[in-house]
Order: structure tokens, then sequence, then C-alpha cells
């Protein structure tokens, strides 16, 4: 993989990322996943969401997760509330496949092989999030995707992602190598910061998409994470 140049961070990069087209097979897919969920678990990545959903849901809620990967997320979500519907959607076949073998029937989660977008379900979700999805976007992309939010989620959405900062850019992969974690999970993490976001560039694209600082804020939260939630 041709590293991205630091002076490639002043701008998020276009590099695409490897694990989506170059994973040998499902079991080397089902390995990046599992990696990936042990790099959000030391990098407290669903802490910033638990918090915010902790502040708005009872014990019984729907929600919804945009490209859930190996749904670690909602397994989180399921431990804290036993009564919550959740769903998790990805594009990627082999995604809900490893989801759903991580997460077993008895969790009573539902895991949809999908285009969320497309996807229309019978009754509005009271919650969508989403993690390390956004940065896998252009610009234009993300803005529809901010439109698209507020008309499918009656109570509130969480956006959450990384900072583009040089910081986690070139100690992510020293973790990575100490952790042994996938090639591909090594890599692509590097990419993935440097396609991410800074605070200006997130309220450009609230701007664009016509939400104010009354509907949702960009709060930022260790270590190097940029989230976008609704108030």
């Amino acid at each position: 993989m041709t590293p991205v140049r630091l002076r490639g961070l002043a701008h998020r990069s276009s590099q695409p990322e490897r694990m989506d087209t170059d994973c040998a097979d499902f079991e080397d897919y089902r390995r990046c996943l599992r990696d990936l969920s042990r790099v959000n678990v030391v990098t407290l990545t669903h802490r910033p969401m638990l918090s915010w959903l902790g502040k708005r849901a009872n014990d019984d809620f729907s929600v919804l997760d945009i490209a859930c990967g190996h749904g670690d997320a909602l397994r989180k979500i399921r431990s804290r509330y036993p009564r919550a519907r959740l769903t998790g959607i990805d594009l990627n076949p082999w995604a809900t496949a490893a989801a759903r073998d991580a997460t077993g029937s008895a969790a009573g989660i539902e895991f949809i092989n999908d285009d969320a977008f497309a996807y229309r379900p019978e009754r509005k979700f009271d919650f969508i999030i989403t993690s390390q999805f956004t940065h896998h976007l252009t610009d234009d992309q993300v803005v529809s995707f901010l439109r698209w939010l507020p008309r499918n989620a009656a109570r509130g959405w969480f956006i959450s992602d990384l900072h583009r900062h040089v910081l986690p850019y070139y100690g992510f992969p020293v973790l990575a190598r100490i952790a042994r974690w996938h090639q591909f999970v090594r890599e692509d993490g590097q990419v993935s910061i440097a396609r991410s976001f800074i605070r200006a560039e997130w309220e450009a694209l609230l701007h664009r998409a016509g939400i104010t600082e009354q509907q949702a804020t960009i709060a930022w939260y260790v270590p190097f994470r940029l989230c976008v939630e609704t108030r």
C-alpha cells in the first residue's frame, strides 16, 4: 500500500481502503471484522454513542445501525437494553453473515443485507446510529446522508467517526502492529483517518445540509473521535 503523505492530511484523502475489495474469502473478511471490533474496544469507539443514547432512551425503543459491520455496537446496546428492538444493516453480505455468527440468535438482533438508502422499513426507527461510515462517502454523499437522517429517525441520530489528525494517523499503525491485527486493518486504519474529517469540515457539511446548531452538535471525544449528534 502506498502511504498517505503527511501533507495530504490538510485535506481528505480519496485513497480507497482494501478490506472490502481485497479479502481472499469470507473467513479472511470475518477476521478483519473481528479485529475491527477489537479496535473499537481499545479505542472506546462505542462509549460516546452509549452515553448519547442513555440520555434519550427508555427501556423500549428501536435502533437502526447503518454499516453495522461485526454488529458489536448493537451487542453493546443489547447488554444495557434487553427490550430494545435492534437492527443492523450493511451493504456487504459477508458483514451481515459475520455479524449473525458473532451475535447468535438469542440476542434478538436483526441483521439485514441491503443498501440503507434503499431500505424501507414499515415504520421509522426511534434512533439511527452509525460508526466509521461517513468517511467512506464523498462530501456530497455525506450531505445527502445528513438530509436523510432526520427524515428517517423519529427521535434522534448519532454519527461517530474519526478525527483526521497527525497523532492517530501515525500512532494507529504502531498500536495495530503491537496488537497483531490483520494487515488490512493496520493499513486501512491509517487510510480511514486520512479520509475522515476535521471540525470545520463537519460544520460546512451540516450547513450545506440545512442542519443548524440548534438541531445537531459536533463533539470531540478521546481518543481523536468526532461525533455529530442530535441535541
